[in-house]
């Protein structure tokens, strides 16, 4: 082990390493996002975060519909989530405004999340989800800005190791 401080270098890849962890990606997909969010207009680290932030099993663990991050993709990759009506069971896909989120009309995937919700009655959605509690059911109502995004990350910090 090394004493002192990390170099520059190391200071960038901690920040990537800790976005990666945070959300749960590999490289391959971490890398993916990166160019995407470099294509889309504005703040390059501001659309990455954005566009993890729109992940599919991200959204589903927001609306604690899940525990973990982890719970989130495996109710997704088993089909219990519906996008608009559609069975969708890719936990990387990319939420739109006016996208319509519901649970798999079975009585073993509404019971799982019915559960989820209870557990947790204080849960508040941030302001880019709209949840109804009752079907249980959501929307995206908005693309999340970044003081919805609440990972402490210096995301320039990012674009500039991912750049290099």
């Amino acid at each position: 082990w090394r004493k002192g401080r990390l170099s520059e270098y190391g200071v960038r890849l901690r920040e990537k390493q800790k976005i990666k962890r945070y959300y749960g990606v590999y490289e391959q997909q971490f890398m993916r996002l990166f160019r995407e969010a470099a294509r889309l207009p504005g703040n390059t680290g501001e659309n990455l975060l954005q566009l993890l932030e729109r992940r599919l099993d991200n959204v589903v663990y927001k609306l604690n519909f899940a525990a973990s991050r982890k719970a989130a993709r495996q109710l997704i990759t088993h089909g219990h989530i519906r996008i608009n009506g559609r069975k969708v069971d890719v936990a990387d896909f990319i939420m739109k405004i006016g996208d319509k989120i519901t649970i798999k009309d079975s009585e073993k995937s509404l019971k799982r999340v019915k559960a989820q919700l209870e557990s947790n009655p204080n849960f508040t959605t941030q302001g880019w989800l709209q949840l109804d509690r009752e079907k249980p059911a959501a929307t995206v109502v908005a693309l999340p800005t970044r003081p919805d995004i609440q990972i402490p990350v210096e995301e320039q910090l990012v674009v500039e190791f991912c750049s290099r």
